[in-house]
């Protein structure tokens, strides 16, 4: 059963959704992709014609400096794919005409003294899959590891690192301790973008404040720019959704984002008590879609839609909190509606969307937030 009501705000007519769902569990599907490769959703929202800002556009790839497979299935293996990713450059794929779902058995990891650019295109035949065991892709400016190169990693311009055409399925992180969240790629520093790629049944930590972004987990761009999210899919349909304790599709600390034409539906955030965690539950259970926390940030939204993504406590679209009060939500030509929150008490600044009231909304004539 479910109830509405209406209030006018920015020029937006917005709807209050009160809606009842079942939970359910946060694992992997077991989903043969290639099966089902001509029945899966498209990269990115098919209604969405947002101008995409020239930082965010498609790399060039025409001339890559390393090249996965030799035109066969066979030669695109996991190993392949771990070993030239560490190599860095412009990296794309040519194992054979058609669509390959690539099994990971680790972890591939970016080095730091690789790039400056780093591209990662898959042509939009390449599935690469976690197994339901492992994270996918891995990026840390301040992992001795992965390489020191500047005294101040935490704000440093390089890796660029773009995923674009490219397919990430069935990642799971939640074996991770250090680096927890990112159930298919976690970030930190340099920049990072992601262009017409798509994320199904990847997940990560059940439960705990903070930790979150089955998809995508980011902390420190270079001179706080945003992270680019263009013509992307996260979820899609019921049994491809992603599963986090918070951020079901995306996840940040102290990160702006600029979405473009993208889509989020039938992502989940599981936890539950919220941040900080109350009354001794384990805490999370924000931003089914979206997660963002932090001090100065802005989450641009522009030509995105937002569906039937459900959380346990707060934002059941997006959460979005600027512990220094001083944050901006931009909403423009987007699409955010019902969206599912199992808490009592959604704590809502518009119908999905949780934060601080003092929050900078900018929301245009041509959105629909209810």
């Amino acid at each position: 059963m479910s109830g509405s009501t209406a209030m006018q705000m920015g020029g937006v007519l917005v709807l209050l959704m009160v809606s009842g769902c079942s939970d359910g569990d946060s694992g992997n599907s077991n989903v043969d992709y290639i099966d089902m490769h001509d029945d899966l959703p498209e990269p990115g929202n098919p209604e969405g014609n947002c101008p995409v800002p020239d930082d965010a556009m498609e790399e060039d790839t025409t001339a890559p400096d390393h090249v996965i497979g030799d035109g066969t299935p066979e030669s695109c293996t996991s190993e392949a794919v771990v070993e030239t990713v560490a190599k860095g450059g412009i990296i794309t794929f040519d194992c054979g005409p058609d669509p390959l779902t690539i099994e990971l058995e680790e972890t591939a990891k970016i080095f730091n003294d690789t790039g400056p650019k780093i591209v990662i295109d898959g042509g939009g035949k390449v599935i690469l899959s976690g197994r339901g065991q492992r994270r996918i892709l891995y990026m840390n400016t301040c992992d001795s590891d992965q390489v020191w190169t500047t005294d101040h990693c935490q704000d440093q311009d390089h890796p660029q690192l773009t995923v674009q055409n490219l397919t990430f399925v069935d990642a799971n992180s939640k074996g991770e301790e250090e680096h927890d969240g990112g159930g298919a790629i976690w970030v930190r520093g340099g920049r990072f973008k992601v262009i017409n790629s798509r994320f199904f049944n990847n997940v990560c930590a059940d439960t705990g404040p903070d930790v979150g972004g089955a998809g995508i987990r980011v902390f420190d761009q270079y001179n706080d720019s945003p992270v680019y999210v263009v013509h992307s899919t996260f979820g899609g349909r019921d049994e491809l959704g992603n599963v986090c304790s918070n951020g079901g599709g995306v996840s940040s600390i102290g990160v702006s984002w600029t979405v473009s034409n993208s889509l989020f539906t039938h992502n989940r955030a599981i936890g539950n008590g919220g941040n900080p965690a109350e009354d001794g539950t384990p805490g999370g259970g924000s931003g089914g879609a979206i997660y963002n926390d932090g001090l100065t940030m802005t989450l641009s939204l522009c030509g995105t839609r937002l569906e039937e993504n459900e959380v346990n406590a707060y934002g059941s679209a997006i959460f979005f909190v600027s512990n220094n009060h001083d944050g901006t939500i931009r909403i423009q030509d987007s699409v955010i509606r019902n969206n599912i929150n199992h808490s009592n008490h959604p704590w809502e600044i518009l119908p999905g969307i949780s934060g601080h009231d003092d929050t900078v909304l900018i929301v245009d004539d041509e959105s629909i937030i209810e």
